[in-house]
């Protein structure tokens, strides 16, 4: 007799997310995450869609390792890098300094500012190669684990750590030319030390 564990719905078929609950549940995840690989404006909808019909076609998430928005991240990631090697041309976003998070009453100074800092962390980001950026992006930014990430690129950890530590270097260097900033001055520690 067959057990039923974590995972699974009947004794032999696991817990599967269908693609319209994944897009009700993680929708603007996914198209957060491609507008911090560099896609803009429309493109952003239509590379949302994409990845959504890959989902349907892998007949959604199945419960395991992988978080359903690393997994979804992985996915997106692809649909990006083909996007990108197809030769779509990414239109540019409207509202360039709009990001979430942000207060709404500010300062006419303070939004020049934030928006400044929005505009010099996306060309820093920009400057990473795609799979590194999305590493660095999920790491760093959606606060995924490493462990996750490896298993959900199928890649070993190692290979994550040494991704993550190249984008971190490639961001704070191409960040610290954008302002005007010595790189050590970014790191938090010592200058030439790595955190």
């Amino acid at each position: 007799m067959k057990e039923r564990g974590p995972g699974t719905d009947s004794p032999t078929r696991p817990v599967r997310s269908d693609a319209e609950a994944l897009f009700r549940e993680h929708g603007r995840y996914v198209a957060g995450f491609l507008s911090r690989l560099g896609v803009r404006g429309p493109d952003v909808d239509d590379l949302v869609q994409e990845v959504f019909l890959v989902v349907h076609r892998q007949g959604g998430h199945v419960a395991g390792p992988a978080r359903p928005t690393t997994w979804l991240a992985e996915i997106a990631l692809r649909v990006a890098m083909a996007a990108r090697r197809k030769g779509r041309r990414t239109s540019l976003l409207s509202d360039p300094e709009r990001a979430e998070g942000v207060p709404e009453h500010m300062t006419p100074h303070d939004e020049l500012v934030h928006a400044r800092a929005v505009r010099s962390v996306q060309a820093a980001l920009d400057g990473l190669d795609l799979e590194r950026r999305a590493i660095f992006v999920l790491y760093e930014m959606e606060g995924e684990s490493c462990d996750a990430i490896a298993a959900t690129f199928g890649i070993p950890v190692g290979t994550v750590y040494s991704r993550l530590h190249t984008a971190r270097d490639e961001f704070l260097h191409a960040y610290a030319r954008l302002v005007g900033m010595e790189p050590s001055s970014l790191r938090g520690g010592p200058a030439g030390s790595s955190t």
